[in-house]
């Protein structure tokens, strides 16, 4: 998945206007115009699209905990380094601390989206990469979560339609 649709869909599960996203990227001092922003969550073949780097939507996702979980004393926002990549796995760990949920909560989100998954498998997602029951998380799982984020916030699964016009 890239990252400029994780940010736009995870923009509309959790309904966030352009005010509430630019104050989440201030609050981890990436300061950015709405310009910008409307920029790295359009569509890919929508005029004026930039591709959002992977270390913009680490920011992101640390300002989302920092909104939803406050910021802990004396933490600063890790910043990627300029090639390091964001994985699926990363991303839903992010997620999951911002939004506090636990693995029912989680396995919850999944089957909302008609996506049930055991909770071994789940808890394989957040282990360390050289764990030997390491599992990486794909695009498709990544994508139902944010599907089922989306029903249980704001009570309906998302069409690409609706995603896009937020």
């Amino acid at each position: 998945m890239i990252t400029n649709d994780v940010l736009r869909r995870v923009r509309y599960a959790l309904q966030l206007n352009d005010t509430k996203m630019l104050a989440i990227f201030a609050s981890v001092d990436n300061e950015m115009s709405v310009d910008f922003l409307h920029s790295i969550i359009a569509k890919e073949d929508a005029e004026g699209f930039v591709l959002c780097r992977d270390s913009v939507l680490s920011l992101f996702l640390d300002g989302l905990i920092y909104e939803k979980r406050g910021r802990k004393e004396g933490a600063v926002p890790a910043v990627l380094p300029a090639k390091a990549i964001l994985s699926n796995n990363d991303i839903l760990r992010k997620l999951r601390i911002a939004l506090n949920f636990k693995d029912e909560d989680m396995l919850n989100a999944l089957s909302l989206a008609n996506f049930p998954v055991s909770k071994g498998e789940l808890s394989a997602l957040f282990r360390k990469s050289d764990h030997r029951n390491y599992k990486p998380c794909g695009d498709q799982l990544l994508r139902r979560f944010i599907d089922g984020i989306t029903v249980q916030f704001r009570g309906t699964k998302p069409s690409t339609d609706a995603v896009d016009a937020e």
